[in-house]
């Protein structure tokens, strides 16, 4: 499952962060390295971290994010939005049958709500 995750900072000075970036960067590698994460970036607008991770569960991701120093320390945390896959290609590949749609599927009833 596509798990994005959004960063949010504590109140906390930026001195506060300093003494764990490296650490911080460290472990961010190896969840990188591990699959788990498949991209880091910041906002443009806000000095932000955004991810995208590839989990089996929110829960899971949850648990991997919270080995990071800055989670682990307080400093920050993350809002999960669990994603699923675009289904509106699938209008494009549908058999029509004497002139009319077939009708959709439930990922097209999801999708409409």
């Amino acid at each position: 499952m596509k798990i994005l995750a959004l960063e949010r900072e504590s109140s906390a000075t930026g001195e506060a962060y300093t003494p764990h970036l490296e650490a911080e960067a460290r472990r961010v590698w190896e969840l990188f390295q591990g699959r788990s994460l498949r991209e880091i970036s910041f906002r443009l607008d806000e000095r932000r971290a955004v991810l995208e991770l590839e989990c089996a569960s929110a829960k899971e991701a949850d648990e991997l994010l919270a080995t990071l120093p800055l989670v682990e320390q307080g400093l920050i945390e993350f809002e999960l939005i669990p994603l699923r896959p675009y289904p509106g290609f699938a209008r494009l590949f549908r058999e029509r049958s004497g002139g009319k749609e077939e009708t959709g599927s439930e990922n097209d009833r999801l999708e409409s709500s």
